[in-house]
């Protein structure tokens, strides 16, 4: 090979290595062109996307500046009204300060003048002692008596007299009056039986005893009237006989009292027998069988109402409501009603039906009792509910249904307005009754309060009061006392129309028996 050929190649392999220098030069230099292009290209997106970013952190730090400045304003506007109820306090407490102070230096000043004034009074006391010592030391030397034994004569002396004196006085006194008022009294009863008497307080007040022909009138009447006294004194009815046909009138404001009457008459009529003994011996045993009754009717109320558990002496309370009245209306009727009244409310509320019915039958129990102390009657209800193991929320619902107490169940209300709704309809209360029936028992229990009485009747509406006493306890002349401060009593201490009678009855029996 010669040198040319060598040459030549050489030419070609430098022209083809220039060609793939320059070649790979340009591709080179395009993908810089291309990189710088997709580089200047996130360049701008970066920029953009930051600048975003910028505006939502700026936006989400201007919104927490406003809620951090608005909490703070109103943490600031608390303390500062914080700080005005401080200030107010503070200028109270100083003027209250201010006040005290003024007292306290009136207190000391006043303090001062009563110690002075004590210390004269004191020094004036011992000088008046000291004389009344001497003069005393020297009636007991002229008397030769000591000075407490002269007091306790002269005090016992003074008091018989005092009283022989005007014992002699009032009864001169009430004969007077009797023979000078006799017109004006029977004018003011007449008065007064016009405007209170109404046909509800007879229909409450009277029975009326149906019998066959009116010789049997002269019967029950007895030899000089002793039957009829027999039967008023043990049952303490006034028995009315007149020209009524076929029918006796019983009067009287207790209706177990009427009732008790009522059989007696029946039994004593139909066995033909009747005089004072066998009266006795027949209301006796009519009391144990209206008791009975009671003891009935309220188990047999208690069944139709659906009240399970109720303790015995409740029953026999539930069934002395027959014989009661709430304002004329009779005390068993209006319960039940109540009873019915609580189940279907308490129904509707999706509350406890039978406790709703229980609390309404016995809400007033408290107006059974005879004794009764002076507190409301649905506190002396609660009180018994409460003895006899009632559930709270039944005690807590007859003693607030007059808002005596505070109501602590859903139940009291339902009770409460119950017992609204029953008494509020038209014609089903009088309270010119119950006023009319509490002034008789108060006036039967101002007499009983007395020692000595056995048994108290308020009889004629009210306008006699019979007593009956105990022979051994109480003298005749005892007796006599005994219906003047009855009398004074009644006059002080009540109010009621025209006058009233008080009749004080004490006999002697003598019992033995052979055996």
């Amino acid at each position: 090979m010669d040198i040319n050929t060598i040459l030549y190649i050489a030419s070609a392999l430098l022209g083809i290595g220039v060609g793939v220098m320059i070649t790979f030069m340009m591709i080179k230099k395009a993908n810089e062109g291309k990189a710088n292009s997709i580089i200047k290209e996130a360049e701008a997106e970066a920029e953009v996307i930051k600048k975003d970013k910028m505006l939502q952190a700026k936006e989400k730090f201007l919104q927490l500046k406003a809620e951090h400045e608005k909490v703070i304003n109103e943490k600031n506007a608390a303390i500062l009204q914080a700080e005005n109820r401080i200030k107010q306090k503070e200028q109270s407490v100083s003027q209250k300060q201010e006040h005290v102070q003024r007292k306290d230096t009136e207190l000391d000043a006043l303090r001062q003048n009563l110690t002075h004034q004590l210390e004269l009074v004191n020094s004036k006391q011992a000088e008046v002692d000291k004389f009344h010592r001497r003069q005393v030391e020297q009636l007991e030397t002229l008397s030769g008596m000591k000075a407490e034994d002269a007091k306790a004569q002269l005090v016992e002396s003074l008091k018989a007299e005092a009283r022989t004196q005007a014992m002699s006085h009032i009864k001169d006194i009430v004969e007077e009056s009797k023979i000078s008022a006799s017109m004006e009294a029977k004018k003011v009863v007449i008065q007064t039986i016009q405007r209170v008497a109404t046909e509800h307080a007879i229909e409450n007040s009277v029975s009326v005893f149906n019998i066959e022909n009116d010789e049997i009138k002269g019967r029950i009447i007895g030899r000089e009237g002793r039957n009829i006294r027999a039967l008023e004194a043990a049952t303490g009815i006034e028995i009315i006989v007149d020209d009524t046909p076929e029918a006796i009138i019983l009067s009287g404001f207790d209706p177990v009292r009427r009732e008790i009457a009522r059989l007696s008459l029946h039994q004593l009529v139909t066995d033909g027998r009747i005089h004072p003994a066998r009266i006795e011996e027949v209301v006796e045993k009519v009391k144990k069988q209206i008791e009975e009754e009671i003891i009935e009717i309220g188990k047999r109320t208690a069944i139709d109402l659906g009240i399970h558990g109720l303790h015995p002496e409740l029953i026999r309370m539930v069934g002395r409501m027959k014989y009661r009245s709430s304002y004329g209306q009779n005390l068993l009727q209006h319960s039940r009603e109540v009873a019915n009244l609580c189940a279907t409310m308490a129904a509707e509320l999706g509350l406890n039906v039978k406790m709703a019915k229980r609390a309404g039958l016995l809400h007033d129990i408290g107006k059974v009792p005879d004794d009764s102390p002076e507190v409301p009657h649905a506190i002396l209800g609660m009180q018994l509910a409460e003895k006899y193991k009632e559930k709270p929320e039944v005690c807590n619902a007859i003693g607030a249904h007059h808002d005596e107490i505070e109501m602590t169940t859903l139940l009291s209300p339902i009770v409460q307005v119950c017992d609204a709704i029953s008494g509020a309809r038209p014609g089903a209360r009088r309270e010119v009754v119950e006023q009319y029936i509490k002034r008789l028992k108060d006036l039967e229990a101002l007499a009983l309060s007395y020692p000595g009485v056995d048994k108290t009747y308020a009889i004629q509406a009210g306008r006699e009061l019979r007593v009956l006493v105990s022979s051994d306890k109480v003298t005749d002349k005892d007796a006599e006392t005994l219906s003047f401060d009855i009398s004074q009593r009644i006059q002080t201490e009540m109010t009621y129309p025209g006058q009233v009678k008080v009749t004080v009855i004490r006999e002697t029996r003598a019992v033995n028996f052979a055996k």
